[in-house]
């Protein structure tokens, strides 16, 4: 028993310490554990199989997507649009948007996905962002508590609870537990948010950038000026046709920039849409959409011509504002040509881009002046930058001719950070799918397998770019920790150890009532949860809490909940959680501004779960 303490002991000091990654040091506890034979290979390894771990991958895969679509900023920013510029409402939709997305989402992606939302909202109202942004991390720990998937301490007591004999909760069984924690926060935050955070200044970074963005390039270079959308429809002249055939560049002036196409009804719910640059072989299709710039009356003349419908009229100032370039499989990039190249002297059309790289060149940027026009003909210099147009794999590829040119930025990182919010429609009904799944009874499916259906259909649907980036979406770092630190809740119990420290516990606060054991529980799980992670001290915790509920006859429920809810509302460190440590830096915040209003918010929390969680799950 003694070496199991010592080893959890030793543990702790790793996981305060942070010389070390938290997963090494849970796996180095884990190695310990076997090499004193504590455990046996097969019970060390089982974390790795349990089902809170796998239901925590496939989480990651989901909430990923939502991400990727588009579809959470998407609900978030329209629903934040309701606060107008009033101070008040703004406080109190970040809140309840912030924990209405955490109770789905993993706290940290809900943070990362609002962070730069409510930055951009608080400029809006001339408000400071400071005074959102710990309320924002703070929200998202509280969203977490309404549902089972929430945060992964919820899991943790869930499986205890099975493990233990006692039937399993719901899907909302958590969400009473939640909405207090919502209420109760939002009372405390808005006075302590008020004297504490609206002080500080958050302009020293404004308008720092390293590099441009998507849409600064479109701007810059006017891509969107005299840029239409022509389509082919059943009476079109061009269906069948390849592009080579029409030579609209010489007829007319014009540049097909890209076709966009529908798949077949068939596949219709596999992928919506694809991008497709234009070569010199492609074939046009019925319903395909013609991206072509060019000059208004020529663009309609070539449209009369071919009998094609225009989907966009004459270029007016009003309608600028609503032109825009999506990119999805195909993105734009700057290039800067070397000063030895071979290119140099050489047109366009001689370069030879659109047959080695399969890129097009969109326009030419010499010292100060845009070149957009004519492009083909335009000879090239010693330090033109380029803005080229492709797939993001062959822009990519043009960071291997090194000697000749220089690719600013990094295509593939842009890539992912492309938004594919044509597929939002599709994450939705998976999302709705998967919860459906998990919250009706009548649906035989477990919850781990609900999870990994939702996964497997957010790759499948192409709500992700690749499989590898639906593997990049997963927090490897937190997978393998929790599946480390699981079995240290096996060895607890196996050496006595935890029925020595449940037992302490009882014969120190059972003599005073299942409240007073309950809120010693909460509050020791409070206080490790400032120095361990909040999913650690969950799994050491909820055996502890089953074994005092047990031994004073008491139903183990509420007790549990303690542990879940005292795991994750740690507000008094920037240290404690992910999210709290995500806004430090953009609120410019220090230690003690979270003392100051964390501090005060977990003690009054915990003293309303203690009063109230046995209302609510009685003993």
């Amino acid at each position: 028993m003694w070496i199991t303490l010592a080893i959890l002991i030793l543990s702790a000091i790793g996981f305060m310490h942070g010389k070390l990654r938290s997963d090494i040091v849970a796996l180095i506890a884990l190695v310990a554990l076997l090499v004193f034979q504590i455990l046996t290979p097969a019970e060390a390894l089982s974390g790795f199989s349990n089902s809170v771990v796998i239901m925590m991958v496939g989480l990651f895969v989901v909430g990923g997507a939502i991400f990727q679509t588009g579809l959470a900023k998407m609900i978030s920013s329209r629903i934040l649009k309701l606060a107008g510029e009033s101070e008040l409402r703004l406080f109190i939709l970040v809140m309840i948007v912030t924990s209405g997305i955490g109770a789905f989402v993993s706290n940290t992606g809900t943070v990362a996905l609002m962070l730069p939302i409510v930055v951009s909202l608080a400029a809006s109202a001339k408000m400071n962002a400071s005074r959102l942004l710990m309320p924002l991390a703070f929200a998202s720990s509280m969203g977490g508590m309404m549902t089972l998937i929430g945060t992964p301490p919820n899991l943790v007591i869930q499986d205890a609870l099975v493990s233990g004999g006692y039937p399993a909760l719901s899907f909302f069984s958590f969400l009473p537990v939640g909405l207090i924690c919502v209420g109760v926060g939002m009372l405390v935050l808005l006075p302590l948010s008020k004297w504490f955070l609206s002080k500080q200044g958050n302009d020293k970074n404004k308008g720092k950038q390293n590099a441009k963005t998507l849409k600064e390039l479109v701007a810059e270079y006017g891509i969107s000026t005299n840029l239409f959308r022509v389509k082919v429809v059943p009476t079109s002249l061009l269906k069948g046709n390849s592009i080579i055939e029409l030579d609209v560049r010489r007829k007319y002036g014009l540049n097909i920039l890209e076709v966009r196409r529908s798949e077949s009804s068939q596949h219709r719910f596999l992928m919506t849409a694809s991008q497709q640059l234009t070569d010199f072989k492609t074939k046009l299709q019925i319903d395909d959409i013609l991206y072509i710039r060019g000059e208004a009356d020529k663009v309609k003349q070539f449209s009369i011509d071919y009998q094609l419908e225009m989907l966009d009229g004459h270029v007016t100032e009003e309608s600028k504002k609503s032109k825009k370039l999506d990119f999805y499989d195909i993105g734009i990039a700057e290039i800067v040509l070397m000063p030895s190249s071979k290119l140099i002297h050489q047109s366009v059309a001689e370069t030879g881009f659109r047959d080695k790289y399969n890129v097009n060149i969109l326009g030419i940027r010499r010292k100060n002046e845009y070149i957009l026009r004519n492009i083909g003909e335009e000879k090239v210099h010693g330090g033109d930058v380029l803005l080229v147009q492709g797939t993001w794999t062959n822009i990519a590829r043009l960071s291997q001719e090194d000697t000749e040119w220089v690719v600013l930025g990094q295509p593939l990182a842009e890539a992912a950070k492309v938004t594919l919010d044509y597929k939002a429609p599709i994450a939705a009904i998976i999302m709705i799918l998967m919860v459906s799944m998990m919250v009706f009874d009548f649906i035989p499916v477990a919850p781990v397998t609900a999870v990994m259906i939702a996964g497997l259909l957010m790759v499948l649907t192409g709500c992700f770019r690749n499989v590898e980036a639906a593997y990049k979406t997963i927090n490897w770092e937190s997978i393998v920790l929790i599946a480390a630190m699981m079995p240290m809740s096996m060895a607890l119990e196996k050496t006595g150890a935890s029925e020595y420290i449940s037992n302490t516990l009882v014969s120190g606060l059972g003599a005073y009532g299942p409240i007073a054991l309950m809120a010693g529980i909460y509050f020791t799980t409070s206080l490790m949860t400032m120095f361990i992670s909040n999913t650690a001290t969950a799994v050491l915790l909820a055996p502890i809490a089953m074994n005092s509920a047990v031994q004073i006859g008491v139903d183990p429920t509420p007790f549990l909940f303690a542990v879940t809810v005292a795991a994750s509302m740690c507000f008094a460190s920037p240290f404690s959680t992910p999210p709290n440590a995500l806004v430090m830096p953009a609120g410019q915040y220090t230690f003690m501004d979270y003392v100051k209003v964390g501090l005060p918010l977990q003690i009054i929390m915990g003293i309303v779960m203690v009063l109230v969680l046995p209302l609510l799950f009685p003993f």
